[in-house]
């Protein structure tokens, strides 16, 4: 038997066909899965229609799969261990990475992180249990979702499972705030224990779909700031004391930032600094170099960044965990450096974007939203009668189970932007909708 290839419910691949390889069937499964195209209407940075150019979960996901795929492909050329099939966990396959990476925001509600930031609220401060967009990852693609044969989810290969599977915990620690929830940690714990993975640590696989997150992010984002002038690209603005200070409180109350690059050992608005004039002096060279033509000089600047990053993606033995971890690589060791320049990039979309006033209306708005659209099924009594039927259905079978208030928030996190509104509108607002309207 094959673990990378096993599946929790068909163990003997009895319900899909033999003609193709099971990373295949993995890709069609989630591309095909309503989960995955509901991404299009979720917001990245900027809400999902805010315009056709900026990025939203789709997009973004398939960025993600696209380098994670490109430097899978690199490094199994570079490291020769990684041929040796020496643990189920120590491979790296592109096509497992790929899927992963598609994967990886199916759990991400309405409203980009507000949205999550405000379902967890709800349901810690009235039920003691969290929302966490990675557990919802699981929930989506190990239950919620369904597949002919199955009624448990989309049963993908137990390798792309865990490598989707960044924080190996259960979250019913105490100590972990993010991981996976117990109904579902039951399944990932028991392919781990298979595999024989030590605790607390991850497969190659995963940890490469989660560098190429932040490969992604840092880029990406940051694109899209300049496009909608949030980002602009003057020596003054680069120079402001207002971004720099930003960029430096935001890393500092980041202590998972704070402990994983070491800034304790760098002076850290120098370093901030430092990467900020380089990045406007590049801007302006290469902006010289195309014409002065702004459209350009964009997409070009955001290639350069994404080859930067994922020409630097290594492999390196990890002493404290006893583990291998794929990080940035130089001359053999951790490039701590190029750690911190991502990191500061991360935060300069985090700084001009999110944090932008007309940005923290819009959020303000959407956290109203979906506190009153939860007010209004927190209920099951009057709940019920304003869901779909099948949802109802879903939880009549399975109540033993998940709690209704665990229903509830599937059902909102399950929503896109467009919808959730749509809903809201139906319910608080002058809209009336049509009894003809499909959910």
């Amino acid at each position: 038997m094959n673990i990378r290839k096993l599946r929790l419910h068909d163990t003997d691949n009895t319900l899909s066909s033999e003609d193709r390889d099971e990373y295949e069937k993995d890709y069609a499964r989630l591309i095909q899965s309503p989960a995955f195209r509901r991404l299009q209407g979720k917001s990245q940075v900027f809400g999902a229609g805010s315009g056709d150019y900026y990025r939203t979960r789709l997009t973004h996901s398939i960025e993600v799969s696209q380098i994670a795929r490109e430097v899978a492909r690199r490094l199994s050329k570079t490291y020769s261990f990684l041929a040796n099939n020496e643990h189920p966990g120590l491979m790296l396959l592109p096509e497992v990475v790929e899927c992963a990476s598609l994967a990886h925001d199916l759990g991400h509600p309405p409203f980009g992180h507000k949205g999550e930031e405000v379902l967890d609220h709800i349901l810690r401060e009235r039920h003691g249990i969290s929302y966490e967009g990675n557990a919802q990852n699981f929930r989506i693609l190990m239950f919620l979702e369904k597949r002919a044969g199955s009624e448990r989810g989309l049963d993908l290969s137990a390798a792309v499972l865990l490598a989707i599977n960044k924080y190996p915990y259960c979250l019913n620690h105490p100590s972990k705030m993010k991981g996976v929830y117990p109904m579902e940690w039951a399944g990932i714990s028991y392919l781990r224990d298979l595999w024989g993975m030590p605790d607390g640590c991850s497969t190659l696989e995963a940890q490469l779909m989660d560098l190429c997150d932040d490969i992604a992010y840092s880029t990406h984002d940051i694109e899209d700031g300049i496009r909608a002038g949030k980002i602009l690209l003057s020596e003054d603005f680069f120079q402001d004391d207002w971004l720099v200070d930003g960029v430096v409180g935001e890393i500092m109350n980041d202590p998972a930032s704070m402990e994983s690059v070491q800034w304790a050992k760098t002076d850290l608005k120098a370093m901030v600094t430092r990467v900020l004039e380089d990045y406007y002096r590049q801007w302006h060279s290469v902006f010289v170099q195309y014409g002065r033509e702004s459209s350009r000089t964009r997409r070009e600047m955001k290639a350069r960044w994404v080859s930067r990053f994922a020409s630097a993606v290594g492999i390196i033995d990890d002493p404290k965990s006893g583990w291998k971890r794929v990080t940035f690589v130089k001359d053999g060791a951790e490039d701590l450096e190029m750690l911190r320049i991502m990191e500061i990039l991360k935060k300069v979309a985090w700084v001009t974007m999110i944090k932008d006033f007309r940005v923290q209306r819009l959020q303000k708005r959407s956290e109203n939203m979906l506190k009153r659209l939860w007010d209004s099924l927190q209920h099951i009594e009057t709940g019920r009668l304003i869901l779909p039927p099948d949802w109802v259905q879903s939880y009549e079978r399975q109540k033993e189970e998940w709690p209704w208030e665990r229903l509830v928030a599937d059902y909102i996190a399950g929503m896109t932007d467009a919808y959730a509104e749509k809903v809201y509108t139906e319910l608080f607002a002058s809209r009336i909708g049509s009894i003809y309207e499909r959910d």
